[in-house]
């Protein structure tokens, strides 16, 4: 069929001609467009706007930028990198030789395939490939020139699209500026990239966000469209009551108000009837009504076809579903088009303006006739290759057709599992599973895949209420009730609040798993684990000599799946023999499964020794644990592995960019507690050392550390010590107390002493400063017949700093040293620079009085310490321990005028100033007087150029 030419433009004006109440966002992305790298998000509800502004900008002088654009589609198939695809096939490369790389765009962009090298020979590894397209994608887009790539409704993208927009705006070409638009409130979990987004150095990124208008904009965009400079405040304010101030509803509300000449009469009894009566939802499918009325019946045809597609589509596809053949088809479609009820899209296909225009038209059709035309498109796209899965699997369901429904959506979610496309993949199964009529001989397949699809990955749509109904589905299978309930306890595990019933759940599955042994041992090696829930050391014994059982006659995945909890087990009770069992672990596997469990295993074990004091072993099993766990797209492993990378980075001292890299990760995992918590200790230890102390409390109660029934144990018992230190710091040792017995009662429970690296010191040390010396004493003991034969390398050094503090105590001074300096040595060979620092302290401490030069020599260098690893509030302290001994210190980097710049104390108390603290505070935390800081925080706002610390932003 020919091309359909564009009808001729109506003497009617639809829209505002002008960009109304948009200045503000409208000079702002004009402004980065011309900047390179850069990204805006663009974000607001639909009908609010966002387009328009991008074909604004598009519309302007951009110098010699040259725009790409794209488009996600609401309903279609997993398609991964659609959009930013679409926008390159109007790329134009010039001459310039082209990377090898770049090929392998050649049969997904044939349109530009004769500028592209020969595409490479396939790797064979879909991981390797996916990252080969990305560098593709990155070389092609640095060849092309300045470019503004813009990437219209993220919330519909797929996930592939969304990795290689990350991918992209993560590292981007010097020459690109890319703009995304969505909806905030259609994306899963708020995240238009699927994580929190944070521009690398050098990028300039902006957030645009779109609010409807208000009043007086309403009645500005009225006036606009009529053409009127006259529009009553009283009208205005009606129609923006009506239209929430939404442009696009604004538009067609007028549109609606139309008579047959064009005219609109804002003071007409008519408009004022409407405005007064009809909500906004029901005056937009009026408004479709009526232009649906005004066309010929043919065209309506197509309008609703087009509607229950759902997609834009070719002619010939709309006029087979609608049943309008050619000839017909030609001028049905040119007065649907005239009509402002379709709109030509790019690519020769034919959809709807808006998707509330396609939602208005779709609620004027009759239940049989939407049937009907269901039907109509399941028979016309059955027959296109390759078969539109998705498509079909909706069209089923809404016509009905359960069989086929539980076919094709079946069939979809297999494909867009295969390519890794697990929201897809998550939201079809749970929408089958709701099917109330699916037949009972499906039920235990489709719950299955959901359960085995939801615990590997992260998806935001949690499945866990949808596996917790199937339970008390009668047409579930008691094997297969086992497993799903296994699956559910797993995934459980993750949510805050949900270890004691997740373990309660695996016990369950247990009792249904008796024809199933691997996934039975499965479950035990689960409730072998010592850091879920409040049972007891004692209590545990029983599951892992089980696990060790189930694990000696398994083979393959199931052996690794085992030995990953069995020797995480194993090394977080501090067993010696862990260690030297390491041999009996495989370098490499050879399935996928096999690699995602030696990945789990790697990275689990790394947690472990992280925990008990191996850092430098749990560094190297963390990276290879990361590396196995991205290639074979094991994100829940990747996301855990993170999480303690970032604990590593604390113990090791590298800070650099670690209270950032952590809040990032923090809301990229936000639903996800065995992360968060793990992070959250982080920024609250971090927070202590500058003297932050609510925002460390803030941290540390995000631990689980007030309910450490229901937190990853190790986590939660850190976190009591973190809240305890705290305090400390604030010289509020009976307040302290609390958190230290709340603690170590948990842990005595537990009875896992190797976790007690970071309690037992400042146990003591709270204990001492209230005055409960017999509990000091008796806690010191305690750890020393408990670890007695463990392999806790963190906690041998911890108990050794605390045979200093007792000694330190009793005013044995040299002895205190002794111990002091034999536990900074255990902390360097760690290593655990801070720790190592904190204790060198004391040590110096208790040498002023005897030998005065060591200790302020000591103390001079542990003020560079400090300073380097970031701990101001350390740093401050040493400082004044030296003016007090006469050896004062200059501030770091010596002395010299810094003009406008903020100097390194200034830094510090400009910090503290945004964080809410007052002088008093301030002068507390680092150790200076009052008067000092007024004079301080007086330069900072002078310097920042703001009136009042209100205004500090850091």
């Amino acid at each position: 069929m020919a091309r359909t030419p564009r009808p001729a433009r109506t003497q009617i004006r639809t829209s505002s001609p002008v960009l109304v109440g948009r200045a503000e966002q409208l000079a702002s992305l004009q402004a980065l467009a011309a900047l390179h790298p850069a990204v805006a998000l663009i974000e607001g509800e639909a009908g609010v706007g966002k387009s328009r502004l991008i074909r604004e900008v598009l519309a302007g002088d951009l110098g010699p930028t040259t725009p790409l654009v794209g488009h996600c589609r609401q309903v279609g198939e997993p398609f991964p990198y659609g959009a930013v695809l679409e926008a390159l096939r109007s790329a134009r490369p010039g001459p310039t030789a082209l990377s090898p790389v770049t090929g392998v765009l050649g049969p997904l962009l044939p349109e530009i395939a004769e500028h592209l090298p020969a595409p490479p020979e396939p790797l064979g590894d879909p991981r390797a490939e996916r990252h080969r397209l990305f560098r593709a994608v990155r070389e092609l887009l640095s060849s092309l020139g300045p470019l503004l790539l813009v990437i219209e409704d993220l919330q519909w993208a797929d996930d592939g699209t969304r990795q290689l927009l990350r991918f992209l705006m993560g590292d981007p070409p010097a020459n690109l500026t890319t703009a995304v638009t969505y909806r905030r409130e259609d994306v899963p979990g708020g995240l238009p990239l699927g994580v929190a987004y944070r521009p690398p150095n050098g990028v300039v990124s902006v957030v645009l966000p779109l609010d409807p208008l208000g009043v007086d904009d309403v009645r500005a965009l009225t006036a606009a469209i009529l053409g009127e400079d006259r529009v009553s405040a009283q009208f205005a304010a009606r129609l923006h009551e009506r239209t929430a101030g939404i442009p696009f509803v604004v538009e067609e509300t007028l549109r609606a108000l139309r008579n047959r000449g064009g005219a609109v009469r804002t003071d007409g009894a008519a408009a004022r009837r409407l405005l007064d009566t009809v909500e906004v939802p029901v005056l937009l499918r009026d408004a479709m009504a009526e232009r649906l009325a005004a066309l010929p019946t043919a065209a309506t045809r197509l309008v609703k076809a087009a509607a229950v597609l759902g997609v834009p589509v070719t002619a010939e596809l709309l006029g087979a579903v609608a049943g309008v053949p050619e000839p017909r088809l030609r001028t049905a479609l040119t007065h649907a088009l005239s009509g402002h009820v379709l709109h030509e899209q790019d690519g020769g296909t034919y959809g709807f303006r808006h998707s509330l225009a396609m939602q208005a038209v779709y609620d004027t059709i009759g239940g049989p006739d939407r049937v009907y035309l269901h039907t109509r498109a399941i028979d016309v796209l059955d027959r296109v290759e390759p078969k539109p899965l998705h498509q079909l699997a909706d069209h089923s369901e809404r016509a009905g057709r359960v069989a086929d429904w539980l076919s094709y959506g079946e069939a979809a979610a297999d494909r867009a599992a295969a390519l890794g496309d697990a929201a897809t993949t998550t939201a079809l199964l749970q929408r089958l599973l709701k099917e109330q009529s699916l037949p009972a001989e499906h039920v235990d397949r489709l719950a299955i895949k959901l359960g085995k699809i939801a615990h590997t990955g992260l998806d935001q749509r949690d499945p866990s209420e949808t596996l917790e109904g199937l339970l008390n589905d009668q047409r579930l299978s008691t094997s297969a009730r086992g497993e799903v309930r296994l699956y559910l306890g797993l995934l459980l595990l993750r949510q805050a609040g949900g270890l004691a019933t997740a373990r309660a759940e695996i016990e369950r599955a247990l009792n249904d798993l008796s024809a199933r042994p691997d996934l039975a041992a499965r479950g035990a090696s689960v409730l072998a684990l010592a850091y879920v829930g409040q049972t007891s050391l004692a209590e545990l014994r029983p599951w892992q000599a089980r696990l060790t059982e189930y694990r000696q006659g398994a083979s393959g995945e199931l052996r690794l799946s085992l030995l990953a909890n069995e020797f995480c087990s194993r090394m977080h009770v501090g067993d010696p023999t862990v260690l030297s069992s390491l041999d009996e672990l495989p370098d490499e596997v050879t399935t996928v499964g096999e690699q995602h469990h030696l990945a789990r295993l790697r990275s689990n074990l790394g947690d472990a020794c992280a925990w008990t004091g191996h850092l430098r072993l749990a560094g190297e099993l963390l990276r290879e644990g990361v590396r196995l766990a991205t290639a074979c797209g094991a994100t829940f492993v990747v996301s855990t592995a993170r999480s303690t990378q970032a604990r590593l980075d604390w113990f090791t001292g590298e800070w650099s960019g670690l209270a950032e890299r952590s809040a990032r990760m923090l809301d990229e995992y936000r639903d996800l507690f065995p992360v968060t918590s793990e992070l959250s200790l982080v920024l609250g230890s971090l927070a202590v050392t500058r003297g932050e102390w609510a925002a460390a409390t803030s941290h540390f109660t995000e631990t689980g550390a007030f309910a450490l029934e229901e937190a990853i144990s190790p986590v939660g018992i850190a976190g009591c010590a973190g809240l305890a230190w705290n305090l400390l710091s604030q010289d509020e040792p009976a307040r302290a107390c609390a958190d230290v017995d709340r603690g170590l009662d948990f842990l005595r429970r537990k009875g896992v002493w190797a976790w007690i690296g970071e309690l037992g010191p400042v146990a003591v040390a709270v204990y001492l400063a209230a005055g409960r010396e017999a509990d000091a004493e008796r806690l010191v003991a305690e750890m020393a017949d408990r670890i007695a034969g463990l392999d806790v390398p963190i906690a041998v050094a911890a108990l050794t700093q605390c045979r200093g503090r007792l000694a330190e105590h009793r005013g044995d001074l040299a002895e205190a040293v002794a111990h002091y300096r034999a536990a900074t040595e255990r902390y360097e060979e760690l290593p655990a620079p801070y720790y190592a620092a904190t204790v060198a302290e004391r040590a110096a401490t208790c040498l002023l009085t005897t030998d005065h030069a060591a200790a302020t020599g000591e103390l001079s260098h542990l003020v560079d310490v400090f300073d380097q690893l970031g701990a101001t509030r350390d740093a401050a302290r040493c400082r004044h321990l030296l003016r007090g001994a006469g050896g004062g210190k200059p501030s770091r980097r010596g002395r010299r005028g810094y003009g406008d710049e903020l100097s390194p104390r200034e830094e510090e108390v400009a910090r503290l100033l945004a964080s809410g603290h007052t002088n008093r505070e301030i002068a507390e935390i680092l150790f200076l007087s009052p008067r000092t800081v007024e004079q301080h925080a007086a330069r900072v706002l002078r310097k920042l150029g703001v009136r009042s610390r209100t205004q500090l932003r850091l």
